[in-house]
Parts: C-alpha cells; structure tokens; sequence
C-alpha cells in the first residue's frame, strides 16, 4: 500500500485535530477536577483537638493519612475513619504524651485518655 498525497484529505486532518483536542480536554479537566486546591485542602473542618505535654517538633505530621496541625502543644486535624481513642494513641505514640484530647467537642476523660497514653 502506497500512500499519496491525495490519501490524506482534509477532513482526516480535521478529525485528527478534533480527536487530539477533545483527548487534551478531557486531560485537563480530570486533572483540574480531581487535585484539591490549596483552598480546599487547609478548608476541612477541625475534628479533633489536642494538647501535647510537650511542644510539637514539626508544625505539620501526618499520622495514618490524617494531617495534624501543631503549634507549640497544641494540636488539630480534620475527621478521620478510626475511633477517637485510637486516633488519640495513634498521635501520643507519634508525638508524646497527650494531656488532653477532643473529637467533635467530646473529651476524652479518665479511663479513656489513660489508654490513648497507654
């Protein structure tokens, strides 16, 4: 098979390019529609809340895919999937000991806070 230029008519270039640009669109609209903007990202709601013994090393650490946010001993993050007491422990073996801790305004008290140090 030999190709002239009389095989390639326009309208093969005019679908070429309709293919190329709707591909090019579909790329970059996936990707707009699926990268959180940095808006979106810091807007989460704050979950839970903690106080630390001692300060925080680093203002930002990421425990199991949830991301805290630390100043000083004081520590926040968004909802996470794990019961409140084993997120608190997940942070007091990450970061020390927690003196106190909340999830949707619920302290964690006695018993409860004793095992999340535990």
């Amino acid at each position: 098979m030999t190709l002239s230029p009389s095989s390639f008519r326009p309208s093969f270039f005019r679908n070429a390019g309709a293919v190329t640009l709707a591909l090019l669109y579909t790329v970059l609209t996936f990707g707009a529609l699926t990268v959180p903007s940095p808006a979106e990202a810091r807007g989460k709601a704050v979950y839970y809340t903690a106080e630390l013994a001692a300060p925080a090393k680093e203002a930002r650490t990421i425990i199991k895919g949830m991301v805290w946010h630390c100043e000083g001993t004081s520590c926040r993050a968004a909802k996470g999937n794990s019961r409140p007491v084993m997120t608190c422990k997940r942070l007091a073996n990450k970061l020390g000991e927690v003196t106190a801790f909340t999830a949707k305004g619920e302290e964690l008290v006695g018993e409860k806070l004793a095992k999340c140090n535990g």
